[in-house]
């Protein structure tokens, strides 16, 4: 079995930007990004790149398949 681990919460602190800051850049809500970091929500193709464009990096240095 393999989990999706996401980075998204030290990706955003090292921008210094809250979930709230994070969610309006993306055009998501606050709880929206509450729910992907805690591994809740699995964001869409699109969504996920919008992410990685809002914090600079790409979508594989925001995801990473763990193999349990």
């Amino acid at each position: 079995m393999m989990e999706l681990l996401n980075h998204i919460k030290e990706l955003r602190k090292k921008r210094t930007m809250t979930q709230g800051d994070l969610a309006t850049a993306a055009g998501v809500s606050r709880k929206t990004i509450n729910t992907i970091e805690n591994s809740v929500f699995i964001p869409s193709t699109v969504l996920a790149l919008k992410l990685a464009r809002e914090l600079g990096v790409t979508v594989h240095d925001i995801f990473e398949l763990k193999k349990d």
